[in-house]
């Protein structure tokens, strides 16, 4: 009888190596006087990892809290509209708080409460990290600080409000460009100040060594879900799977699910924003080159000295100069393909879905959603594409009216041509 752990064997879990990297990618490289903490983190993840109380714990507030599975749906008018393949979504957005990102919430307060922490640390760009860390310390008992660029406040204002009904604590970081990266930043130098009583819970399949692991072995119930969901619908897997790829951590769970399946072509979707110049966009596989940050080795958006560039993406979860190391190896391999979605593409597919399915996606997920509809006009009807919807657009709403209004885009053809 197979063992009830968090993740199962394949290609996916078969990795990192013991020092954290996935091929040249990972690791941790971090000041020495966060080693030990990193490590008893580590030690702590890999114990419970095995232990079957905590995965059953882990399992029940999946299923009783959640909300699990969630469903995959086929959008049906969409796929007629297009005259192509048919397009499936993994319905993510349906999780409690909205998005895929409550997986790995639960799951790192659990381990954070296990270790004795009082306090949860975090990042966030969208602020879906933000608002599921914050609900999984207010279920389970633990304080939650959240930084945030001041840029981000602005346009996510709903789910800053959201936090701080939650009982968590938003920093605004206005420094740098005020946006992800400088979250970032700002968090890690809070966890440096007292790595003993708190935990930092990075929002991505980022960071040092064991995040990147952790993260996504948390996220990997979504690929296991929608293979077996996709093979009891249609009796075959899907001939693609595609997500967005911001850090990674919604691809990275849904990917995890085929990467054994060769004949499964697997799409990671990047933030073309408004076009190929620095500064312009947050596609990190298209235009950048291998260097560190955040205590991890990986592609990055870099200057000739190795400094991170200023990232752009309307996006607000996406727009981060590096990219999760496994993503990195998988790219390296040919095993995932990663294309650019623009800002264009994204506020396509949001009205799109919205009109034609009544399902208002994430700008996040609209990269996915709109490489996906272009993707679908060159294949044929019997083709079957499963984007997973990580979240909700209830977050983008306000900014999207404001500034890129609906006149806009019912003066010209809904579909993308």
């Amino acid at each position: 009888m197979k063992k009830n752990t968090i993740a199962n064997g394949s290609l996916n879990t078969q990795m990192p190596d013991n020092k954290g990297f996935f091929g040249s990618y990972g690791g941790a490289f971090v000041p020495p006087s966060l080693e030990k903490a990193m490590q008893d983190i580590t030690d702590a993840y890999m114990q419970i990892k095995e232990d079957e109380t905590f995965v059953e714990e882990l399992q029940h507030l999946q299923q009783t809290y959640t909300g699990r599975p969630s469903p995959i749906y086929h959008c049906k008018r969409l796929s007629a509209e297009l005259g192509g393949a048919q397009i499936y979504l993994k319905r993510e957005d349906l999780n409690h708080t909205g998005s895929h990102k409550i997986n790995h919430c639960i799951g790192e307060v659990l381990l954070a409460k296990r270790m004795g922490k009082k306090k949860v640390i975090a990042e966030t760009g969208a602020g879906q990290h933000g608002v599921a860390l914050a609900t999984a310390a207010a279920l389970l008992g633990l304080e939650c600080d959240i930084y945030m660029g001041t840029v981000d406040v602005a346009k996510q204002a709903p789910n800053v409000r959201r936090m701080q009904v939650l009982g968590a604590k938003v920093v605004p970081v206005d420094r740098g460009t005020k946006t992800l990266k400088d979250a970032v930043d700002a968090a890690f130098e809070a966890y440096l100040e007292d790595p003993e009583t708190t935990m930092y819970a990075i929002g991505s399949v980022v960071g040092p060594h064991p995040f990147p692991m952790m993260v996504r072995d948390f996220q990997s119930v979504v690929g296991r879900e929608a293979r077996s969901q996709f093979l009891e619908i249609k009796g075959a897997l899907p001939n693609y799977v595609v997500a967005c790829v911001g850090g990674g951590s919604n691809a990275m769970g849904i990917f995890s699910g085929f990467l054994d399946d060769t004949e499964v072509t697997i799409i990671g979707v990047e933030p073309g924003g408004r076009g190929p110049f620095p500064g312009e966009n947050a596609a990190t596989m298209a235009y950048g080159k291998p260097g560190k940050i955040h205590g991890f080795a990986c592609y990055l958006l870099q200057d000739d000295k190795g400094e991170p560039l200023p990232v752009y993406s309307i996006a607000s979860g996406l727009d981060y100069p590096g990219v999760g190391p496994q993503h990195c190896h998988l790219r390296d391999i040919e095993r995932v393909k990663y294309k650019v979605a623009s800002d264009r593409d994204a506020l396509t597919a949001f009205y799109n879905l919205s009109r034609l399915e009544g399902i208002i996606p994430a700008l996040e997920s609209s990269h996915a959603v709109g490489y996906a509809i272009r993707l679908a006009r060159t294949l044929d009807k019997d083709t079957n594409i499963l984007v997973n919807l990580s979240g909700r657009g209830d977050k983008d709403m306000d900014y999207v009216l404001d500034n890129y209004p609906l006149e806009e885009f019912e003066n010209q053809p809904m579909l993308v041509r």
